[in-house]
């Protein structure tokens, strides 16, 4: 028999806030995160805005800020998150064996340094305008720190996690795109489920909002070009929608053994009982247009948690408002819930937050899991013009009453990456 694996404790640093109730209350609100780019000067991009998160440092945990000055964006909003779900839970020291508290994200890369790597390509420039390779290294040798430069590893963040709550057990980073920290919440599942641990936390930290992740998208035609309307830009399932809203921050849950939890009195928000991970094996850059890899994973996930499908009562969608993920994750539904995929309410909470890549599952699987606690699911914003190929109920505009016992986290990445995770209402 599986060991049952519940949700004790909750963190975020997001666009809408670093504080969960904060965020919640503006997600119900139909409140953007979305501006203007102000990070650096986005002026000549196609792309102008962001979901940048604003007002928050590392001093709002208590951290000095000098100590976490050569450590990278993410990763202080990565210790953000992973301590206030750790205050959270309740947990102190004494509650857990340090060999059973383990660590598992899905963080992306360190923020590159755009200045330093435009010096050394200036230095390399020779004056009749061929490029010499060794004065670039010179360069670099000279001006680059490389503590920082160890830094922008993926997985610095869950060292650092470790390090923080003295967590010695197993510690892991997956880079799935935009799946990766729903993927680490599913394997982080999975290790306690093997009795591999007791305890972990898990989630996933990330932000391409630079010059380099920002060109990036921008050439792969992904981002919403709607400089006019910053906070209107992120309209999924809508027939007017250009592209998603790049976004930044981090999500931290902790997961816990149930008989763990229940011997601690621990508060719980939720079980996790469902997970499915698949590949589409199709193209890098596009799901495949049949949703297959997509369609096993919920279906794999709705097995995995013993339910029926129409058990769900909600979907938080990978809704990422570009032309072929709504329409194909709309398909998806309607393949694996049929005529029952019309009842279940599925919503995208990227409308609001933008699109926080590898941290974008987590977060969404917190704001799901509230969705339980008070039985109200958060809207789809910016939905004014109905697409044919999308015609669920994707709880426009205005959040919603509604029983909500039982939900469905969908998170479908670059490289054809999918994971669904499946949650329930704890009742004993």
């Amino acid at each position: 028999m599986k060991r049952r694996v519940v949700v004790t404790g909750m963190g975020l640093v997001t666009p809408l806030g670093a504080d969960v109730e904060t965020v919640w209350q503006r997600l119900l609100r139909g409140e953007s995160g979305v501006g203007m780019i102000t990070l650096f000067d986005a002026s000549s991009f196609p792309t102008k805005f962001a979901a940048e998160v604003k007002n928050w440092d590392i001093s709002d945990i208590g951290e000095n800020p000098d100590d976490w000055t050569d450590r990278d964006r993410n990763t202080h909003f990565a210790a953000g998150a992973g301590v206030k779900a750790f205050r959270d839970s309740g947990l102190t020291p004494k509650d857990y064996v340090p060999q059973r508290f383990g660590v598992y994200t899905g963080a992306g890369e360190g923020q590159q340094n755009f200045d330093d790597f435009a010096a050394m390509m200036l230095a390399g420039f020779k004056p009749d305008g061929s490029f010499d390779q060794s004065r670039f290294i010179e360069k670099g040798l000279e001006i680059l720190h490389p503590i920082r430069e160890l830094e922008q590893e993926p997985n610095m963040p869950a060292a650092h996690l470790a390090a923080l709550f003295n967590a010695q057990g197993p510690n892991a980073n997956c880079l799935t795109a935009c799946a990766a920290s729903s993927q680490a919440i599913g394997e982080a599942t999975e290790l306690i489920r093997r009795n591999e641990a007791d305890l972990m936390i898990a989630g996933g930290a990330h932000t391409m909002i630079h010059p380099f992740g920002v060109t990036g998208f921008n050439l792969l035609t992904a981002l919403s070009t709607r400089n006019d309307d910053p906070q209107g830009a992120s309209r999924p399932f809508d027939a007017d929608r250009d592209g998603f809203v790049l976004g930044e921050g981090s999500a931290m849950l902790i997961l816990e053994e149930l008989e763990h939890a229940k011997k601690r009195g621990a508060k719980i928000y939720g079980e996790i009982v469902g997970y499915g991970s698949t590949s589409d094996a199709f193209r890098v850059t596009d799901s495949h247009p049949e949703g297959r890899g997509a369609i096993a994973s919920v279906r794999m996930a709705i097995r995995d948690a013993g339910i029926a499908p129409d058990e769900v009562h909600y979907i938080n969608a990978h809704g990422t408002s570009t032309g072929v993920n709504d329409r194909v994750e709309t398909l998806v539904a309607k393949s694996v819930f049929g005529e029952t995929a019309y009842k279940i309410p599925m919503s995208s909470t990227k409308s609001m937050t933008g699109h926080l890549i590898a941290a974008a599952g987590a977060s969404e699987m917190i704001y799901s899991l509230l969705a339980i606690r008070d039985n109200i699911l958060p809207p789809t914003i910016n939905y004014t013009t109905p697409d044919p190929d999308c015609d669920l109920d994707y709880v426009p505009n205005k959040a919603r009453e509604a029983r909500c016992n039982v939900i469905a986290s969908n998170s479908f990445g670059f490289g054809g990456q999918n994971v669904t995770l499946i949650a329930r209402r704890f009742t004993g």
